[in-house]
């Protein structure tokens, strides 16, 4: 089994606990130890050993998107430095050691977990997102295979709906999967661009163009200051006893620069780890 290494220290079971802490993720199964992801048209077993994860299979595709996964393309080790001088993530640094954030190799998933996501909470987003997942992707052993962008155009607003989604979400997703948007593109693009093309999408909004940004793109300065829980942990810490607002809390991001997607990793990991 090929090893994807991983900058250390990594904790395995810190950093996937995404996929058990909001219920289950039919894309991505923790089973016996180990993550389940389908790549490509293959399920991948993910195993922590010493200096990273094992897979299997293995394959330059599948290293590559377990590694993106992993989120091996950011630099904790410059983040952590430079975090030295800012007082509330400095006291994160022991607490979330080997903590890495995930980032989202595919960006049709992305935006469409960003729809299953809106005005309700991860539990329930995280619900809707493996009904969808298992009504309409393709089983594989352990994991599901996410529904393809073309599947999804096929479908009738309707059908979606039986899966538990509103009327207007249902909307939303079948609108972006028969929208002109070429997300292949998106990564060549400037941030400010890449914004103004998610929300050219009926339904899509700043808040997951921010969320694009920083867990499909894994840009450095993305900052999602419209996320409520990245709001409430910003007013907890930085607000002086104060509820701030969006616009607030942007202005605040604007202190870490490009270590500002870190930090609101680390600020909501810190709040829903730590507590």
């Amino acid at each position: 089994m090929p090893l994807v290494p991983l900058p250390q220290p990594y904790d395995f079971v810190r950093s996937t606990e995404r996929f058990r802490a909001f219920g289950r993720d039919a894309a991505a199964v923790v089973n016996e130890g180990a993550l389940h992801r389908v790549v490509g048209a293959t399920e991948v077993r993910i195993e922590p050993v010493r200096g990273g994860v094992l897979v299997e299979p293995g394959g330059p595709e599948v290293e590559a998107h377990v590694a993106y996964l992993l989120g091996a393309p950011f630099d904790l080790g410059a983040f952590w430095s430079w975090a030295a001088g800012e007082p509330v993530l400095a006291k994160l640094d022991g607490t979330l050691a080997g903590y890495r954030p995930l980032l989202q190799p595919d960006p049709w998933e992305a935006l469409v977990t960003s729809i299953t996501a809106q005005q309700v909470s991860l539990y329930a987003a995280f619900a809707i997102r493996s009904r969808l997942i298992e009504r309409f992707g393709v089983r594989h052993d352990v994991a599901w295979a996410f529904p393809t962008r073309e599947r999804v155009a096929r479908l009738r607003e309707d059908e979606l709906v039986a899966g538990g989604f509103s009327r207007r979400k249902a909307e939303y997703l079948v609108g972006l999967a028969r929208a002109d948007l070429d997300l292949a593109a998106l990564s060549a693009l400037p941030d400010d661009a890449v914004v103004a093309a998610i929300t050219s999408v009926r339904g899509l909004g700043r808040w997951s163009a921010d969320w694009f940004l920083a867990r499909a793109l894994g840009r450095g300065s993305a900052w999602p200051a419209g996320d409520l829980a990245v709001r409430k942990a910003v007013s907890r810490l930085y607000g002086e006893g104060s509820d701030l607002d969006e616009a607030q809390v942007r202005t605040i991001g604007d202190r870490f620069g490009s270590h500002a997607n870190l930090a609101a990793h680390m600020l909501l990991a810190g709040a829903r780890i730590t507590g």
